[in-house]
Order: structure tokens, then C-alpha cells, then sequence
């Protein structure tokens, strides 16, 4: 079978957040088994040379807006699997990767330059596998081309949602420059008077897909819908979750390079020594019997930054550490700043990105807070069980799917999870987490509880397979 990724970001040739973990992890399990996979993501100026392994394509010509485009493509496996960068310096050497008015501009032409990649590069794929509101314009494209493209009679499209927040929305009056001047694309892309790359994904695409089985659900409700729960209640008998894999080689306590000491779930020894140097790291008392509550997140009001400044008091009363990781929203920043300055002996920050302190973070902490008012999959709280960090969620999209609360009397679960958007019930779970570390066998029986659980890509993937096979034969 061969499959076609088509991302806006990738592991490890860019990363705003978790879609690039995906995009950059799904192809090489793919691969793995037994797929033939190809990347296709755009190359920018984040992205550091050393990946760039070659160049395949140099006349990458690109019929655009009335004229020739001149692009190229590099070629790369630094991801563990065939992968092309399609470079166009003006549209993609930019300071960031999102934000900029003509950002529906930039992903229209990244979508079509990949389909004419695609066509120079050999047989056309059984699945295009689309990826967020960016790859909508692919999908209503190849829709189009199946009816008069002998090249692509044959293939079907997998759309996934990783953030139905962001619907990738401009005016209706820019679709005809972009080359989506007929009224099959205009309908698709219509939604209450503008258009939205998105809504076009979920409106023509083949089959739909998003990153947890709970996230499936919520996208159909208003509350996570974001207007468009008609069209994914619709389709909903083309919708498939499936919840996002953990990269093992990459996150492996036992063999990840940026630790200072490994361990296992046979072996747990290592992991007193990982927050021994994590506390010296942010300069706390090296105490090893105080807990270390961590967040690895952007401060943004998704992830319930909120309801952890809410908590904050009750962390610090118990005696606990407080660790944070990230950056975003300056009010939220400077209550980390300002937290820090009022308990230096407890509260630790950095501020920015720094992805080998992140798994220092995950390795050293005892516990992970994510109270995310939505999340449509999560990582951190895969990465947390992994690590022997015991997850406090809200029980929301893929943190709902991937953690089971604590049952002391069974001795099942595998961290602590809380329903209302609110702080009390989320400090409960806290207090509850607290004194589950406490009786050190119960806190052990946790920690093995989640290290055993098979969050692996590999088993992800062989679910795509079988929605990819699906998608083909219905």
C-alpha cells in the first residue's frame, strides 16, 4: 500500500506542536509495517540543514496563480522514513512557521506543489493522507481531479483533525486565486460567508479521522464543534478516532541520551538519580521525598493554565515542588515568573521551548499536570507514563482515552483524572495523587500500571492500516 503524508509540519524538520510529533512519527511506523510511506511537509527556514540530505527535485516548476513557480524539493529520511521538503523561499523562510495574513495563501500552494510532486515522483498513492485545516485545499483538489485525472482515479483521502479550533479561514473572494474558482470547490469551502480550509477537509475528503476515540465524540458536540458539529455529525459514519502513538525510540527511559541516569519498569532505580540532578538544574533544595508536580506545556487558556494558577497555593501548602516548562500568553507567563519569586525554594521555571529539558522534566517529576479545558490527544501524559510520572488530568479527548484513575482497592489505573472545569475538583485529584505517593507500594504499582501500557506508534499505525483499508475498499 503505498500512503502519502501531507503535513504542515514534521519531527524533525519543524514543530509548533503535537501534529508535527504525529506527522513526523506516523510514516516510519508506517514503514514499519509494512507501508510504503512518503512525507511530503514544507521546508522553512527553521529547518536545520543537516536534515536536508540532498536535493531531489530542483525544477520543481509549479503552475501558480497564472505563472510558473520555480520551487525545488529536498530529500531526507531523517525521520526514519522517505521524505520530501518542497522549498519556497518566499512563502516559507519566515521568521515563524503560522501567523501571517496570507497563511491560506501558503498552505494552498504547498498542497498543490506536493500533488505535483507526487505526480514526478512515481505511481500515484492508494491514500492521501491530509492532515488540518492546511491540507484542506489538497483534499477538495484531488477531489476535483478524480473525475477527469486518470492519475489519481484510483486514490482516496484520509483527512485528520488534530485541532478543530483552527479552521484555516480567509475570504470567499480569494478562492478564485487560488485556482478553486468552480462551484464544486466553492461549496466546499463555504461556511457562513467565508471560507474555511477546514470545513472543506471534513466536506470532501474520503474518510475522517481524529486523534482520540473521545475527540471523535466532542468534535460533534457545540462546545468543541467550533460550528462545524453539523458537518461532523454528518459524516460521522466516516469518522474514525485514533489515538496518537508515543514514539518509543525516542522516549525510552531506558536508552534516551538526554537523561542523566536510565531505568526501566523492571528497574526503577534511575529515576531517583533524574530528579535528584532535575532539582539541581533549577536550583531547589535537593530534597527526594518532596514531590515534583510538572507541566510541559504553552501558556495558553487551552491547557488549563488557569486552574493551575488556581491550584498553585494548595501545591505549595502541601510542601510540594512546582515545575514549569513553556511559554505563550505574557499573563500567564508572568504568574510563573511571579510564583518563582514568591517560593524560589519550591517553584522552578523556564521559559521558552527546550525539548531536551522536556524529557529531563518527564524523567525527573513525580507527577504531570495537564487540566486542559480541551485536548483533542495529548502527549505529555503518554510521555508521563512512559517515564514513571504519574498523570493529573481532566478527563477530556485523548487524556480521558489514555489514563485510568487510580483504584486503590483493585490496584488498577494509572494516574488521577477529574470531570468539571473547575479548580476544586482538580485539586481533589491532586490531594488524592498526594496521598497515593505517600504509601510508597501503592505509588510503585502506579508507576509499573502505566510504564506497561502499549502506547507505541507501531500499534497505532496498524490501526491506520486498517482505516486506510477500509477507506479504499467502501
Amino acid at each position: 500500500m503505498r500512503v502519502a503524508v501531507i503535513s504542515a509540519e514534521a519531527v524533525p524538520y519543524s514543530k509548533t506542536g503535537g501534529l508535527g510529533d504525529v506527522a513526523g512519527a506516523l510514516p516510519k511506523a508506517l514503514k514499519a509495517v509494512g507501508v510504503d510511506p512518503v512525507l511530503i511537509t514544507p521546508c522553512y527556514w527553521q529547518t536545520k540543514g543537516e536534515h536536508l540530505w540532498k536535493t531531489a527535485i530542483d525544477d520543481l516548476n509549479v503552475d501558480w496563480r497564472g505563472g510558473i513557480y520555480p520551487a525545488k524539493a529536498f530529500y531526507s529520511e531523517a525521520n526514519g522514513s522517505p521524505t520530501f521538503l518542497i522549498d519556497a523561499p518566499s512563502l516559507f523562510h519566515r521568521d515563524s512557521i503560522y501567523g501571517y495574513r496570507e497563511d491560506h495563501e501558503r498552505f494552498a500552494f504547498f498542497n498543490h506543489a506536493a500533488l505535483v510532486l507526487l505526480k514526478r515522483i512515481g505511481a500515484a498513492p492508494d491514500i492521501v493522507h491530509l492532515n488540518d485545516w492546511h491540507c484542506g485545499f489538497a483534499a477538495v483538489e484531488l477531489a476535483a481531479a478524480r473525475r477527469w485525472d486518470s492519475y489519481w482515479q484510483n486514490t482516496r483521502t484520509v483527512f485528520s483533525i488534530h485541532n478543530m479550533a483552527y479552521q484555516g479561514g480567509f475570504g470567499l473572494g480569494e478562492l478564485w486565486k487560488l485556482g478553486f474558482g468552480s462551484e464544486f470547490a466553492r461549496n466546499a469551502f463555504s461556511f457562513e460567508g467565508y471560507a474555511s480550509a477546514m470545513k472543506a477537509g471534513l466536506e470532501v475528503s474520503d474518510t475522517l479521522s481524529t486523534v482520540s476515540r473521545r475527540y471523535s465524540l466532542e468534535i460533534q458536540t457545540p462546545e468543541n464543534g467550533y460550528g462545524l458539529e453539523w458537518l461532523t455529525r454528518r459524516r460521522s459514519d466516516r469518522l474514525v478516532g485514533i489515538t496518537n502513538g508515543v514514539d518509543f525510540e525516542v522516549w525510552d527511559p531506558a536508552t534516551d541520551p538526554e537523561l542523566p541516569a536510565h531505568f526501566d519498569i523492571n528497574d526503577l532505580s534511575g529515576k531517583a538519580e533524574c530528579k535528584r540532578r532535575l532539582l539541581e538544574e533549577f536550583s531547589l533544595p535537593i530534597d527526594p521525598e518532596r514531590p515534583i508536580l510538572a507541566s510541559v506545556t504553552r501558556l495558553t487558556a487551552q491547557k488549563g493554565i488557569e486552574l493551575m494558577m488556581q491550584a498553585a497555593g494548595a501545591i505549595l501548602d502541601a510542601g510540594a515542588y512546582m515545575i514549569s516548562l513553556g511559554s505563550g500568553e505574557k499573563h500567564y507567563e508572568d504568574f510563573w515568573q511571579r510564583l518563582r519569586d514568591f517560593a524560589p525554594r519550591q517553584v522552578g521555571i523556564y521559559r521558552g521551548y527546550n525539548e531536551s529539558l522536556a524529557h529531563r522534566i518527564e524523567a525527573g517529576a513525580d507527577m504531570f499536570l495537564m487540566p486542559s479545558k480541551f485536548e483533542p490527544c495529548g502527549l505529555n501524559q503518554m510521555y508521563s507514563l512512559r517515564y514513571g510520572t504519574i498523570p493529573i488530568v481532566r478527563a477530556v479527548g485523548g487524556l480521558d482515552d489514555t489514563v485510568e484513575n487510580w483504584d486503590p482497592v483493585n490496584r488498577s489505573g494509572n494516574g488521577f483524572k477529574f470531570g468539571p472545569y473547575s479548580a476544586g475538583p482538580f485539586v481533589e485529584s491532586i490531594y488524592e495523587a498526594l496521598f497515593a505517593y505517600a504509601d510508597h507500594d501503592a505509588w510503585r504499582q502506579i508507576q509499573l500500571n502505566g510504564m506497561a501500557v502499549d502506547n507505541s506508534w507501531e500499534n497505532a499505525a496498524r490501526k491506520y492500516v486498517e482505516l486506510y483499508k477500509w477507506t479504499i475498499s467502501t
